[in-house]
């Protein structure tokens, strides 16, 4: 299983590359820029074919793609010649003007963020299957926690969220969409409690291992058995989707979260009275500890609904609006970075993103072929979106570094010196390779604790 999600990871992330290559490719068509080269995946070509004055491969690695422009190291090779110019010559990279180098260099990311709008339009045209949990609240304080944002701001357990900073909650992921993308803000909160509204406000700590912001509740989920994993201790102890727990070692259970400090003992067995078809049955259920985890093998029941589906102008509006949201949200985590977070958790690598994009990728598969689908073509949507962000940075290497460069030299209206661009992308390749490594480690310790 696990080599299949790396298979699927791998997949998705060559089409998000590919893509963002792509790009680079049309536009540099257009602008009259030659092209030596456009393959899909990297490494030795295992098909070639050449037409016109492009040559077409096929990498041995299917991962990504890249696009070889015609003169684009000519800047090193003057440098290496100890030249003061590049002299410019008519369809190579360096010898385009300012404008069109910015055009190519920004087509890239544009297509990357273009994808992540018609495939969420896609999504959003076909009709959306959402699983989710009711928006009724579990103080964590009171599941063995500590005391929490949601404490000081008065909430109480089994308060129904209504709306949070002007915004209407329906279901959890709607607080939780609010709650993790403000960290420290003041929110005003209203809820339901006992039959009456309350107008209540939070500050949302900020969880340095995320970057998010959290409260401390959990939702208030039925003791329902949504589903069982074949093999797995529930489905061992003769329970069904559809049983309802009523008390775990002796304990009345009226919410999931009320196993949590039942799980923190780590007991080696649970004794479980739950309910089905109306009568009582006993059962006794054993646990797995995964990493410190308890495994029960088994899911609690959630709230299902289907989005409608959209017309191609209503779902393109909605897919746009989503990608601008997501954008939005990148670039206020990314100034979250700077605020003392956990980067070895925060920031994902190339390992992280590809195992997270096969696990999504795999989930989905395992509720049907169109939920596959539609669960990997979200997630590659956001890393589509999170690509165009990074490679907008104004850092050397980067196109955001490149189109600075050729700002500057449209500004001073005359070409760079050799050695200014060496040495801007000498240190790109140190800061990018640094960000890497830092990456690829923290990738590392998140496998192992997987």
């Amino acid at each position: 299983m696990t080599f299949l999600k790396i298979l699927l990871g791998l997949a998705g992330l060559g089409v998000v590359v590919f893509i963002h290559e792509l790009g680079h490719f049309l536009a540099a068509r257009l602008t009259g820029i030659d092209v030596e080269a456009f393959s899909i995946g990297w490494g030795r070509p295992v098909l070639r074919k050449k037409i016109g004055a492009v040559e077409y491969r096929i990498g041995m690695f299917p991962l990504g793609g890249y696009c070889k422009m015609r003169g684009e190291n000519e800047f090193k090779e003057a440098w290496e010649n100890r030249k003061d110019s590049v002299e410019p010559v008519k369809g190579t990279f360096f010898g385009a003007t300012p404008a069109r180098r910015i055009l190519v260099s920004f087509a890239g990311p544009f297509f990357n963020l273009i994808f992540a709008v018609l495939v969420l339009s896609a999504i959003w045209g076909a009709g959306v299957d959402v699983s989710t949990l009711e928006n009724r609240v579990v103080l964590a304080s009171e599941m063995g926690g500590q005391r929490a944002p949601a404490d000081d701001g008065g909430l109480k357990t089994g308060d129904r969220i209504l709306e949070i900073n002007g915004k209407k909650i329906s279901y959890y992921h709607d607080i939780q969409e609010q709650i993790a993308v403000n960290p420290e803000k003041k929110l005003p909160v209203t809820v339901e409690r006992d039959g009456k509204t309350l107008s209540l406000e939070v500050r949302p700590a900020l969880d340095k291992s995320t970057g998010a912001g959290r409260i401390g509740v959990y939702s208030w989920t039925a003791p329902v058995i949504g589903e069982t994993v074949p093999g797995g201790p529930a489905a061992q102890a003769g329970m069904e989707k559809g049983d309802r727990i009523l008390r775990v070692n002796g304990r009345e259970l009226l919410y999931s979260a009320g196993l949590l400090p039942l799980l923190a003992e780590k007991p080696a067995v649970l004794d479980v009275d739950y309910e089905r078809d109306g009568a009582e049955r006993k059962a006794v259920l054993a646990p797995l500890y995964d990493g410190g985890e308890a495994d029960l093998g088994m899911g609690w029941a959630m709230v299902h609904y289907r989005t409608p589906s959209l017309s191609p102008p209503a779902a393109l509006a909605k897919g746009a609006s989503e990608s601008w949201k997501t954008l939005v949200v990148s670039l206020k985590s990314l100034s979250l970075l700077f605020r003392g977070i956990d980067l070895t958790q925060a920031v994902s690598g190339p390992m992280r993103i590809t195992y997270m994009a096969g696990d999504i990728a795999a989930e989905g598969f395992g509720r049907g072929f169109a939920a596959g689908i539609r669960s990997m073509a979200n997630f590659l949507s956001l890393i589509s979106i999170a690509l165009c962000i990074m490679n907008l940075l104004p850092l050397p290497v980067l196109d955001g570094g490149m189109i600075v460069l050729f700002i500057v030299e449209a500004i001073r209206r005359r070409p760079l010196h050799p050695r200014a661009v060496s040495v801007f992308q000498t240190v790109g390749v140190l800061i990018i390779s640094g960000l890497m490594i830092f990456a690829v480690f923290g990738d590392i310790l998140f496998l192992f604790r997987r």
